[in-house]
């Protein structure tokens, strides 16, 4: 029979498939060595590599004030509209983010010292 023939059958397995299967002793070499490789990985990749980087909520429940709901928006979700169309559109936000109809009473811009928006406060009554 051919060495490379697809039918043939290796009484010993294979350094590849050892290691696929993790087929080591425990208190072996070659157990320490992939230990060591999966370890340097794990510390020594950036956290860059991984693209996976917490970012902040763009739509917060605050607490409430006087029986009416306070959320937070990130400025990008509303501030492209017209001040008019802002309370329609927030009022959808927090029904596809929370589920549950919330009528915006206020929409209130947030300025920082520049005078861009930073967030939108929306005040809601249930």
């Amino acid at each position: 029979m051919l060495p490379w023939y697809p039918g043939r059958v290796s009484s010993q397995p294979s350094a590849f498939k050892r290691f696929l299967l993790w087929d080591f002793p425990r208190a072996g070499w070659q157990y320490d060595i992939i230990v060591a490789v999966i370890l340097a990985f794990i510390f020594l990749t950036p956290r860059d590599f991984f693209r996976d980087q917490p970012r902040a909520s763009n739509v917060v429940r605050l607490p409430a004030e006087h029986g009416a709901n306070v959320f937070w928006l990130e400025s990008g979700l509303l501030a492209a509209l017209p001040e008019s169309e802002r309370p329609a559109r927030a009022a959808a936000i927090l029904r596809s983010r929370f589920g549950h109809r919330e009528l915006p009473v206020r929409v209130l811009p947030i300025y920082d010292a520049e005078h861009e928006i930073k967030g939108f406060m929306i005040y809601t009554k249930p």
